[in-house]
């Protein structure tokens, strides 16, 4: 039973970091990479479809990345919603590709992102712990029930209370490379 909420609550910490990982790899860091587009989404044929499942992306260079539709009517879609899009980045059409140049990031800009990471990576440390709230309430009402003693209740809080702290570092050193690599010029 202990061990059954221990797995789930592992299970959920560790989906908290997978959102918190898929978070940051939109954020732009003055490096061409497919991450920073690929979920963007394109109305094709009336419905909304990430750029992904309509194009191939790739770095042909390191501030340079080269979209290339399977469907070229999708072109002008691809570029409009680019456009409309918070990544501040003007598309280059040619007729069966789009160039998006991606320029450095000024310093102004970089505190910002920073500032952004790490208030996604506190975001996470709250849903962690809430996670461990959670898990230990369980607990609780389990004690309460009489289906586990007091001492493998107390026991299990300090599993949980361990695997919280572990997350949580994971989390901050994720938002820490993060801000290195935002850093970096």
């Amino acid at each position: 039973m202990i061990k059954e909420l221990l797995s789930e609550t592992e299970q959920r910490m560790e989906k908290a970091i997978d959102a918190l990982i898929s978070d940051l790899v939109g954020f732009r860091t003055g490096r061409a990479s497919p991450a920073l587009v690929e979920r963007l989404s394109v109305e094709y044929y009336g419905t909304s479809t990430p750029l992904n499942q309509l194009a191939s992306i790739a770095v042909p260079e390191p501030r340079l990345l080269a979209i290339r539709p399977w469907d070229p009517s999708t072109l002008v879609a691809i570029e409009k919603s680019i456009l409309k899009s918070d990544l501040g980045l003007t598309p280059m059409n040619d007729g069966k590709m789009i160039r998006l140049a991606i320029p450095s990031l000024t310093e102004e800009r970089r505190q910002e992102l920073v500032k952004l990471v790490a208030r996604r990576v506190e975001e996470a440390r709250v849903a962690i712990r809430n996670l461990r709230r959670d898990a230990i309430e369980t607990l609780r009402e389990m004690e309460q029930e009489k289906i586990i003693s007091e001492d493998e209740m107390y026991r299990a809080k300090d599993d949980i209370q361990e695997l919280t702290d572990k997350t949580i570092e994971r989390a901050e050193e994720i938002g820490k490379q993060k801000e290195d690599e935002i850093l970096e010029v």
